[in-house]
This record gives C-alpha cells, structure tokens and sequence, in this order.
C-alpha cells in the first residue's frame, strides 16, 4: 500500500528542477503540458466540473479505485518511482532552495559520476518497459501486450507524450547522442544475463518483465525497444531534435560547456525525477476519467 493517491498529488511540486526541464522541453510537444498539482484541482481540470458535491463524489471513487489493490494503479505508481528512485536524487536538496537561479554544472562535478554508455543503454531501455508495463498495469492487460502498447503511443498527450518526450531528450540524445538509437539497441543486443542482473533498475522492476529466466526478460526488453524505436525515430526526425537543440533550451538554467554533456546527463539524473512526477499525474488522470464513466 502506497500514500492515499490525493496526497500524493497534493504534494507535487509547482516548481522544482523537474518542472524546469520538462518546461524547457515543451519545444518538442507544444502546448501538450501543464503541470497541475493538487487532488481536487485535477478533478476539475480533467472532468471540467464546478460542482463540489460532484468533484467530491468523483474523488471518493477515484480514491476508492486507487486502493483496490485487484487493480493495477497503485503499482503502476511504484513502477514509475521506482524506475526514478534508481538515480537517487544526491542533489536535489541542495537545489531546492535555487530553484530560481542559474545553476552552475562545474560546483557539482565532485559529486556526479557520469554513466557509461552500456549503462545508459540499459537505463533507457528499461524505463521504455517500464512505460510498457504501467500501460498494461493501468488498462488491465497482460504484461506482454507490445502491439497495444505501441498502438497507443499514437494517441500519447499530455503528461504522456511529455513523459516520452523527455524519455528521448534525456535518457537517448544528451547522454548518448543523435544516433542513441541505433547505439542504445547495438548495446542492449550484445547484452548478456548477467550484464543485465547487475543493473539496479533491473533488479527493483524484474518481477514484472516477462519471462521465466532473466534470458528470456533480456529477449522481451529487446523487442519492446524494438518496437519503440520507429515511434522515437519519427519524433526525433519530425522535431528536427539534436543534443545540441535540447541543451540549448536547458542552458536558461543550468550552466554547462560541450564537453560536459555526460556530466549533464548525470546532473539530471540526480535532480530530476520526471517519470514519477508526470506518472503520478497520468495515474490520477486515469482514475479521475474511470470515476467519472462509473458514476
């Protein structure tokens, strides 16, 4: 049993290092969106509803639908923190109170250690299943369901499409370069077992990647990268995205060299915690929607 879903979305931030970055990535999905806080503002944002006894009867049931633990929602939650709680925010502490003021990356060079590029690779490939999984935990559906999966990345929008979005800028083009694709599945594809159990992220979320042996896991995170790939490839080309592109829109806040781009990466690793920020989001969104058809 997690926290009660309405304090949880009561205690998302308006403004943080998260907020900012996904702020400066609206550039890739204009307009898609807002960060709205607060349980009952929700409710009314989603259900455009003004009447209090009906916002409140929508919130006992979406509460209601949350805690049926027979639904997916509540884990659901844990996949998307847990799938961030992995790059350990060292650093977001200190930052809280420079929320408004321009960072600069060299202070904080001691304490980041960027990752790999075979570590990076895994990172982004699993937060992809991640997506996957949450998706199946939300709708009901068996864990393997790819083909939905990717049928439904055409109808991402808001929280969604942002949470895939910064997916791509973050965790493929800044760490890894314009051609984190075709890198990413080169690496994931040369992978062995034993390379993967020793992967942290792995080790939190493996119980819910089909297949009997972590073998057959590796086998399944490979084509859900593969699936994906066309759908990123296609958001990359239709925004003309380059390394160079994102980090000109985060350089308003946080100051930083070329050279330092993998040092970048891992500084948002550590202050950012964008899956589990848009995914309590999308959570409430979903109950809030299912509340409102069952009433």
């Amino acid at each position: 049993m997690t926290e009660p879903i309405f304090k949880l979305v009561d205690e998302l931030p308006e403004q943080n290092m998260t907020v900012r970055v996904l702020n400066a990535l609206d550039f890739v999905v204009p307009g898609e969106w807002e960060n709205i806080v607060g349980f009952e503002n929700t409710i009314r944002q989603v259900a455009g509803e003004e009447d209090e006894e009906m916002i409140q009867q929508i919130g006992d049931r979406a509460v209601w639908l949350f805690n049926d633990e027979s639904q997916g929602y509540q884990r659901a939650l844990w996949l998307y923190q847990t799938v961030d709680k992995t790059d350990t925010a060292l650093a977001s502490a200190a930052l809280a109170h420079k929320a408004g003021e321009r960072i600069p990356l060299l202070g904080f060079l001691n304490n980041i250690t960027p990752k790999a590029d075979k570590a990076q690779s895994i990172d982004l490939a699993l937060k992809t299943v991640v997506e996957l999984a949450t998706f199946c935990q939300i709708n009901g559906i068996p864990g393997d369901s790819i083909g939905d999966f990717v049928n439904s990345l055409a109808d991402y929008g808001g929280e969604d499409i942002m949470r895939m979005a910064a997916l791509v800028c973050l965790d493929g083009l800044i760490p890894l370069g314009p051609d984190f694709i075709q890198k990413a599945q080169s690496i994931i594809g040369d992978l062995n077992p034993d390379e993967l159990e020793e992967n942290d992220t792995f080790q939190s979320v493996s119980s819910f990647i089909p297949g009997d042996d972590t073998e057959n896991q590796l086998d399944f995170i490979n084509e859900a990268f593969d699936s994906t790939k066309n759908w990123m490839g296609d958001l990359v080309e239709s925004k003309d995205l380059t390394p160079k592109k994102v980090v000109n829109n985060l350089e308003s806040f946080v100051e930083f060299s070329d050279e330092q781009l993998d040092y970048l990466a891992a500084f948002l690793d550590l202050t950012t915690n964008y899956y589990e920020h848009t995914g309590t989001q999308t959570i409430a969104r979903c109950l809030i929607e299912r509340a409102m058809a069952e009433i």
